[in-house]
């Protein structure tokens, strides 16, 4: 069990954190509680980790949404990881003021500040699909599915959150 939640704790992190934003701690303790409670659940082992995130990302909107942004965000605990295929996404050569070219390094403690500082003003449903296309790299279809709605809804919000991740960014 310890060997599974070795494994488990970077992967949900990696899907919770872009998402719950301050409250991450909380996404990824939620999720691995809810993983490890319906785990019996589980019928195919091979869709283990497809299964996780659905759990990770319904768990992380759940808590941004309780929280909506009461706590504030901590830029210098957010890591970087999983958030530059974000930027990547989205016109990276942007710089925000700090003379870096946000493109290049995945452990600059300004680019997980000024990701942890954009992503913080989108809603979590649109953190949630830029995480799920952009980082986790699923097409329309699945995100809908994962996500319980239409299609379409995926693309409007992705299309939504791209132009205000974009417009945040270069400013």
């Amino acid at each position: 069990m310890n060997d599974l939640l070795d494994h488990l704790i970077p992967y949900v992190a990696s899907i919770c954190n872009p998402i719950a934003l301050s409250s991450r701690q909380d996404a990824v303790q939620e999720t691995l509680v809810a993983v490890f409670r319906a785990l019996r659940s589980l019928d195919r082992p091979d869709a283990l980790y497809a299964w996780v995130r659905s759990i990770a990302v319904r768990e992380a909107v759940r808590i941004a949404r309780r929280d909506a942004r009461d706590i504030p965000v901590e830029p210098a605990d957010f890591t970087a990881s999983g958030t530059t295929a974000v930027t990547a996404e989205l016109g990276s050569g942007h710089s925000r003021g700090h003379g870096h070219d946000h493109g290049t390094s995945s452990h600059d403690p300004h680019l997980a500040a000024d990701i942890a500082d954009v992503l913080a003003r989108l809603s979590p449903e649109h953190r949630a699909v830029l995480v799920l296309r952009d980082v986790e790299g699923l097409d329309e279809r699945e995100a809908a599915a994962l996500l319980g709605v239409p299609e379409g809804t995926v693309k409007s919000r992705l299309h939504r959150a791209r132009a205000g991740f974009r417009r945040m960014w270069t400013r």
